[in-house]
């Protein structure tokens, strides 16, 4: 970082400082897995021993927020479920719903470089900005 600059709130360094604290505490809890990718995941419910693969759509509630509490998407409040491929789906959201079984909820702590990275997703989502997705898998449509 250049000498004078600080970073500030929605920053690309700030959002990854915050990132990086935040999953090296999240990790120390014992219920949370840290896949390989970087991705963690939080088993709430377990669902059936039936998984989506990246070729089928799925039907899912979903609440998306960042570390600071923002929500970004609610199903849950809304009542309208969410369908999609998880081929379209960011590369974290896709890997932790091929973990999760149909009827399963999970959370996801998915890293800037598994979802948005440093570009952002509109005004919404900072660049290098963790997600937060908790997140029950309906169904495989």
């Amino acid at each position: 970082m250049a000498r004078g600059k600080k970073q500030t709130k929605g920053s690309s360094g700030f959002n990854r400082k915050n990132t990086d604290d935040f999953l090296a505490k999240n990790s120390n809890k014992p219920e949370v897995k840290t896949i390989a990718s970087g991705l963690q995941v939080l088993e709430i419910e377990t669902g059936k021993n039936e998984y989506p693969t990246v070729q089928d759509s799925v039907e899912v509630n979903q609440r998306i927020s960042l570390i600071d509490g923002t929500i970004i998407d609610d199903t849950y409040k809304s009542g309208e479920t969410a369908r999609f491929s998880l081929e379209e789906a960011i590369p974290g959201y896709r890997e932790g719903l091929i973990l999760t079984g149909v009827g399963g909820r999970s959370r996801f702590f998915i890293p800037p470089d598994l979802a948005w990275g440093k570009r952002g997703s509109g005004k919404r989502i900072g660049p290098n900005a963790m997600l937060i997705i908790d997140v029950r898998l309906i169904r495989i449509i």
